[in-house]
């Protein structure tokens, strides 16, 4: 509704939509892009590119997939940007480096109750920073997928259309980065055994 009201004319229909989506297609950015001003730029652009696109929208998918296929290619074509320019990607770099915790990592930490014990802290930090390590060594359509599956909610349907392939391609990759991930964790799990971490 919103979007036939945005090609309507009525602007403050798009402006709801950046407001519903923006979030989402932040988060989904960030796990490319490390560099949080970068995120916002490309966020932003993203939402520029819909609204100049949004008369092709179908509505074949659901919006938010959409969106979301627009956000993944604008990101991806702004890292090729950047690899262009070793200056600024070198740049891009250093302040992701900046950031030692991760927003998955003080959400983690921010959701242990203060009656744990530190080692079950420790051991939920080193699991984060290692699930974190994991996805960031993933290769970007690996990393792609699981984000849109595990963090954004995303149907494998879903997937498809914003990655622009075929389910099954969908279901390797997500079964993939998750035996990556399990690879990584299993042996820190089995070390926790019998513990509440």
């Amino acid at each position: 509704m919103l979007v036939q009201r945005t090609l309507a004319g009525e602007m403050r229909a798009y402006e709801l939509l950046v407001i519903k989506y923006q979030r989402r297609v932040e988060r989904l950015i960030g796990r490319m892009v490390r560099d949080g001003d970068l995120v916002q730029d490309i966020a932003q652009e993203t939402f520029i590119r819909a609204y100049r696109a949004l008369a092709q929208f179908r509505g074949d998918a659901q919006f938010y997939t959409w969106l979301y296929r627009i956000a993944v290619n604008t990101a991806k074509k702004q890292l090729l940007e950047l690899k262009r320019d070793p200056l600024v990607f070198q740049s891009q770099l250093n302040s992701g480096d900046e950031d030692e915790t991760s927003s998955a990592e003080r959400e983690l930490n921010s959701s242990v109750a203060d009656t744990e014990t530190p080692e079950a802290v420790l051991a939920s930090k080193e699991i984060a920073q290692a699930v974190n390590a994991v996805m960031d060594a993933l290769p970007e359509e690996l990393r792609m997928a699981i984000t849109l599956r595990e963090i954004e909610g995303l149907s494998y349907e879903e997937i498809a259309l914003a990655l622009d392939c075929p389910i099954g391609t969908v279901r390797s990759r997500i079964f993939r980065a998750r035996e990556a991930i399990s690879s990584r964790i299993k042996p820190m799990l089995e070390r926790q055994s019998g513990k509440r971490w």
